[in-house]
């Protein structure tokens, strides 16, 4: 049988120290916690989707500079 003050701490306690150790850990960037996003839940269709959209606003940002002339005959 278990005793009262045994050492090993209520399933309450671990899920909050493990919180509390998270929450001390220093903060990801956008790209890395998306890339952990696609990992973890094996959402790789997002991918070629996200990478269409940055094309395009790639395409509009050079657009209002001095490359335009050279982009438009693409």
């Amino acid at each position: 049988m278990t005793e009262q003050g045994s050492a090993e701490p209520a399933p309450e306690d671990r899920a909050q120290a493990e919180f509390q150790a998270q929450s001390e850990l220093p903060a990801q960037g956008i790209v890395a916690e998306f890339w952990d996003f696609l990992c973890h839940n094996k959402k790789w269709w997002l991918a070629p989707i996200i990478i269409a959209l940055l094309l395009i606003a790639l395409l509009v940002v050079i657009s209002g500079s001095g490359l335009a002339p050279f982009i438009y005959p693409i």
